[in-house]
């Protein structure tokens, strides 16, 4: 090999080192680069998980699925639900709204119902009919078409004090409630159901929303708003 072949060999050689030594370089740029923005993104969504979605999800909704058919035919087993944990914040439970609470006996376990009775209100049931007596001495018969099957061997007179709510279940010969265990304390109320978002086919806003409009006969007829 001649001295200029020599000479030429080792140029091109050297250039080879010089542009591996760039793209080298470049990737080593880009991965870090790369890196960086992988890291980016991993904090952003940390923080809006720490910042907007655990809030959002302590203390504004939460997911409750329906066990059992105590509230059937409003509700059905397994039915997905969002619960509204805000609401309550800014009014008081309304007669009609169906909640999830914690059971009085067991906090550890769930229960959903509609709420019929208001603190200080009589709350008289006869053969399946419902007459409310409210504090302000005005007696309201509850018409109530979501009931498909009623308990017409129940009779009694509940009074509720201060921060207590009478609770049944829609499918009353099938439901744990107030009849049972007694009146609902305010504080272990969740929140109400807002949304129904399973099964796909029943997907509804404010599900079994009603609020009870007293007539000239003195009776409660449902108006859902």
């Amino acid at each position: 090999m001649t001295s200029a072949m020599r000479e030429s060999y080792h140029a091109s050689e050297s250039t080879m080192r010089e542009t591996c030594a760039l793209r080298t370089s470049a990737y080593n740029a880009s991965m870090s680069d790369t890196g960086k923005g992988l890291l980016k993104d991993l904090f952003t969504l940390a923080f809006l998980i720490v910042v907007v979605v655990i809030p959002i999800r302590v203390f504004i909704v939460s997911p409750f699925v329906v066990d059992g058919d105590s509230m059937h035919p409003t509700f059905e087993n397994l039915d997905y639900l969002i619960v509204d944990e805000f609401l309550y914040y800014f009014r008081a439970p309304a007669r009609g709204d169906v909640v999830v609470f914690r059971y009085p006996n067991n906090p550890s376990i769930f229960y959903i119902k509609r709420i019929i009775g208001l603190p200080g209100e009589t709350v008289s049931i006869s053969r399946g009919v419902i007459t409310v007596t409210t504090s302000a001495g005005e007696s309201l018969a509850l018409a109530e078409p979501y009931i498909v099957n009623e308990d017409a061997t129940y009779t009694k007179n509940v009074s509720l004090n201060p921060g207590e709510y009478f609770v049944l279940g829609d499918n009353r010969p099938n439901s744990s409630d107030s009849r049972i265990w007694g009146p609902l304390p305010r504080e272990n109320i969740i929140g109400r159901v807002d949304l129904r978002l399973l099964p796909v086919k029943n997907v509804d806003f404010f599900p079994g929303a009603t609020a009870y409009s007293p007539t000239n006969a003195g009776a409660a007829i449902p108006v859902t708003p």
